[in-house]
């Protein structure tokens, strides 16, 4: 292969935009299957009943795969490079699918919390090549732009999936609850096992949709991107650097990313059970966490209008963190259906993290780019513990105050955009903007 300037910067706009069309298909993927364990989450609690604690088990055991998988995934990409990494994470997707059919047709709770281990692992992959291949594909000033193409293509799928998937194992939730109280053994038996069923046919449907993306992509023309190269001004900031511990804004950066994460995860997973809580059928609910990810999608237009002409990632990242706090509280100190507007205003407020974070995370690390994303990626296991957390607090004390740990969540990522992803870096160190791609 012969290494040539990266696409924005030898005026290669049609080679770039096919490759951001096709990370755009895979971040549609990525929203799609993530955001369907919204659902899942009540309808497995109800399908195998079980408590708050062990239905959060459900984003627990596909979040923690990242952090598991991340390095692996790293590894797997210097092998196979980006584009036939993306078709293994692609066809590894598919093979979780395929065990949620066994895992329903015995409602087996422990083989479900497997196949979205499996599923999690597969994304690893996927996130850990396309995260700095989308940031990297263009100019450094408009990154956040970038992935903010990316998360509307995400929260788009997302928004879709929870109607969906909720409209076929949802159906009639709220009268089966109510039934199951007096139902004889054996019929309450039969009932949750027909619940367990709705779920085939839905992931049938994405086992055959993942096979033939990864086709499409290991057939594709997407253009190689060598992230070992790295500009003078980057190789000279990085000359004395050994290892990736040497970076602090970047170890800051994956804690940051870590809590937001967290954060994103536990308000869009969490508000249909908790409208539950607050008295809203869940023939009502199962609509939240579309009105979350909306809220995503809108601050997501307003960073691709808005970065870098009126304001900047780092300016972005502060609003963001300041909405946060703001939100959270005013969700812990209302009820209702109030309470649960402020929990998907989260969206709004969360919309800008991630495509802020990335940037400023990876700004300066040249060669050592691929294992800095990794860590990045593992930081994705967020997800799984912040979750889980706040379903066993919700056990303890309820589900409205269990929400208090968003608000040091929403700090940290304000210190780090006052000051953390700063620490370490060289000013004159700014995002590489000029790669080398494969031919």
């Amino acid at each position: 292969m012969t290494n040539v300037s990266s696409p924005a910067a030898n005026g290669k706009s049609d080679g770039s935009s096919n490759a951001i069309y096709i990370i755009g298909a895979l971040f549609f993927i990525f929203g799609f299957v993530t955001w369907m364990n919204s659902v899942l989450i009540p309808y497995l609690k109800l399908a195998c009943e079980l408590n708050n604690f062990e239905s959060y088990l459900v984003a627990f055991a596909f979040y923690i795969s990242y952090l598991v998988m991340a390095i692996p995934s790293a590894w797997l990409l210097k092998k196979t490079g980006f584009k036939n990494g993306m078709s293994v994470g692609l066809g590894i997707m598919a093979l979780g699918a395929l065990i949620f059919i066994p895992a329903a047709m015995h409602r087996t709770y422990e083989l479900f919390l497997f196949g979205l281990f499996v599923q999690g692992t597969g994304l690893a992959v996927l996130q850990t090549a396309s995260n700095p291949y989308i940031t990297i594909l263009g100019p450094a000033a408009s990154a956040a732009k970038r992935i903010s193409i990316m998360g509307i293509c995400n929260k788009v799928a997302g928004s879709i999936a929870p109607i969906v998937l909720g409209a076929i194992t949802l159906k009639d939730a709220d009268g089966l609850k109510a039934r199951l109280v007096t139902m004889p053994a054996a019929q309450k038996v039969a009932e949750l096992n027909e619940l367990a069923s709705r779920v085939i046919l839905p992931y049938v449907i994405i086992i055959v949709v993942l096979i033939i993306l990864a086709v499409l992509i290991s057939f594709s023309k997407l253009p190689e991107i060598d992230t070992d190269h790295e500009d003078e001004t980057v190789a000279a900031a990085n000359t004395n650097k050994t290892s990736i511990f040497q970076f602090p804004h970047l170890l800051l950066g994956v804690l940051t990313l870590f809590l937001y994460v967290g954060v994103e995860v536990l308000a869009g997973d969490s508000i249909i059970s908790y409208g539950g809580s607050q008295g809203i059928p869940l023939s009502t609910a199962k609509f939240f966490t579309t009105c979350t990810l909306l809220g995503m999608i809108l601050g997501y237009v307003t960073g691709i209008i808005c970065i870098p002409k009126v304001f900047t990632q780092e300016k972005a990242l502060k609003v963001s963190a300041i909405m946060g706090i703001i939100f959270s509280l005013i969700a812990i100190f209302t009820h209702g259906y109030i309470s649960v507007l402020f929990i998907a205003l989260l969206g709004i407020a969360n919309s800008l993290l991630w495509p802020a974070i990335w940037p400023l995370a990876i700004a300066g690390l040249g060669r050592f780019t691929k294992i800095g994303s990794s860590f990045m990626i593992m930081a994705i296991a967020g997800g799984a513990l912040i979750p889980l957390a706040y379903g066993r607090l919700a056990d303890i004390v309820n589900p409205t105050n269990a929400y208090w740990i968003l608000v040091p969540c929403y700090s940290f990522i304000l210190f780090y955009a006052v000051k953390g992803h700063k620490i370490g870096l060289t000013k004159n160190v700014e995002i590489a903007n000029v790669y080398p791609v494969a031919d």
